[in-house]
């Protein structure tokens, strides 16, 4: 990406945002992420969560069950955020900076995900 690439995170960021209950089973998650085609979904009404598919494979490498095993179990909490006018080199640099996939987009709420196939599509 060129420094003189001004393309927002609203520009490319995956709208709307899929969510699911910290309540729901990993087993829903999984369902979730696979009809929606995504591999992350935000956790809301807690701080700063998200489950991924990272999460849900530990999960069953694991040997738990996942009909079973809840959301809160396994998601990935304190995770970063972006906000919609951040441009998308910001963006890869956070993720490589902090080695992560997934971006929630955040103006004053929950808003977007900007995904790592997302700043690879836009690279391209």
């Amino acid at each position: 990406m060129s420094s003189t690439d001004r393309t927002t995170v609203e520009e490319v960021m995956s709208t709307p945002l899929e969510t699911i209950s910290k309540d729901a089973t990993v087993m829903d998650a999984a369902q979730r992420m696979q009809e929606e085609d995504i591999s992350a979904l935000v956790v809301p009404n807690t701080p700063r969560a998200i489950v991924s598919s990272t999460d849900v494979l530990e999960a069953v490498a694991d040997g738990r069950d996942t009909s079973e095993l809840q959301v809160a179990d396994v998601m990935t909490t304190g995770v970063e955020t972006a906000t919609p006018d951040l441009y998308m080199e910001e963006v890869a640099a956070m993720m490589t900076t902090y080695g992560i996939k997934h971006l929630p987009v955040v103006k004053d709420e929950y808003v977007g995900m900007v995904s790592s196939t997302d700043v690879t599509a836009h690279l391209s």
